[in-house]
């Protein structure tokens, strides 16, 4: 496999909390079947899983920005597959942890997620809340990115990169220039790093970047305290539109994000992506079940078709890296153009492992807030 592809890991979240707004059609009640099927073979095969969800009528999902690693076309490639399920999109911009909060909240009611977008830390602290499921393409999936019963897969990924405003800072060349004073005031990052995938990574991606490893963060913190400390960390929960009118001139996110916000803003301003040198941090988002999913066979159908090569190239396509590119790649069903268009990977990529995200989460749920107040 050429460097360019080469990405191992999975995505890491931590805690926040919201309601799941929006509303679910009334479907049919959960059958037991479909509540309990582990794989495919449990309905007999896809039609027998396609006719259970169109009776159920809905699929509620959650915290799926349509602007996010292509997810817009993956969701009105659903609808136009199925017209007889209507897609409930709810809280686009919660996070991972307001997934969970928002499917305990609304706990036996049709209104409740159907499935979950989440990141390592918070599925590792929420297995209880997910349903095992195994989608017909398990087998191309690296077991270092998915829990051994499918309560968690991954699914799509990336690198966390920084995104600037060339007319308004110098290109970044190594963190340690985001500490000049041309910097001052101009450097976030997408979220809490205790609440949101994203901006912990971005923590992970100083820790590696700045003598540290992925065993202790600290050096990470240490980064974004001393950002703070010379006046450059700009403490913004950052948005396209605070990117597109100037107010956040750099931000580190994920590598497809930032070529999604780059093109968003063509023509009306520049925006530019760098990869920084030296050692790369990697990650990728997990799919799950809510284990009281209101409509299960449409939950279940959502998984098959995400892992589908269909919707696997549909995230290539938003820039993110399918998690069955490989197997895809192989058997020549994936989109060979836009697999070759993949920036070139860092030549040496990191990933947390499980303990290591916890303990992670952990430092940063003691440390965060005081070093950067």
């Amino acid at each position: 496999m050429s460097r360019r592809h080469i990405l191992i890991g999975a995505g890491v979240l931590a805690a926040a909390s919201l309601a799941l707004a929006g509303c679910a059609g009334s479907g049919s009640p959960a059958d037991e079947t479909a509540a309990t099927a582990t794989s495919l073979s449990d309905f007999g095969d896809l039609s027998a899983l396609e006719e259970a969800a169109k009776a159920e009528g809905a699929l509620n999902v959650i915290a799926l920005p349509r602007d996010w690693a292509n997810y817009g076309e993956i969701l009105d490639a659903f609808a136009a597959k199925y017209p007889e399920i209507t897609i409930n999109e709810a809280s686009p911009d919660a996070s991972s942890a307001d997934e969970i909060k928002a499917a305990k909240d609304l706990a036996g009611q049709d209104t409740a997620p159907d499935v979950f977008d989440v990141g390592l830390a918070v599925a590792l602290a929420n297995t209880d809340q997910f349903a095992p499921y195994q989608v017909q393409g398990w087998d191309d999936i690296d077991p270092a990115l998915k829990e051994s019963t499918g309560l968690f897969v991954g699914d799509y990924g990336g690198y966390m990169a920084i995104g600037y405003d060339p007319d308004a800072v110098p290109a970044p060349t190594s963190l340690d220039d985001l500490l000049d004073p041309a910097y001052t005031g101009k450097v976030a990052i997408n979220g809490d790093p205790t609440q949101a995938g994203a901006a912990f990574a971005a923590v992970g991606l100083a820790t590696v970047q700045n003598g540290g490893t992925l065993d202790d963060f600290q050096a990470g913190v240490d980064f974004f305290q001393e950002l703070n400390a010379a006046g450059n960390f700009l403490k913004v929960d950052v948005t396209d539109a605070l990117i597109a009118s100037g107010e956040v001139p750099v931000d580190f996110n994920w590598d497809y994000l930032q070529v999604s916000t780059k093109n968003a803003l063509a023509g009306s301003r520049n925006w530019e992506v760098v990869v920084l040198p030296g050692t790369g941090y990697a990650g990728y988002y997990n799919q799950a079940i809510n284990i009281d999913a209101p409509h299960p066979a449409a939950a279940r159908l959502w998984q098959e078709f995400l892992y589908s090569d269909e919707a696997q190239n549909m995230w290539l396509k938003g820039g993110a890296r399918p998690v069955r590119a490989d197997a895809m790649a192989a058997a020549g069903t994936i989109d060979q153009k836009l697999w070759d268009a993949l920036p070139e990977a860092p030549a040496t990529t990191v990933v947390p492992t499980a303990d290591q995200s916890a303990a992670a989460a952990t430092l940063l749920g003691e440390k965060w807030a005081a070093a950067v107040q």
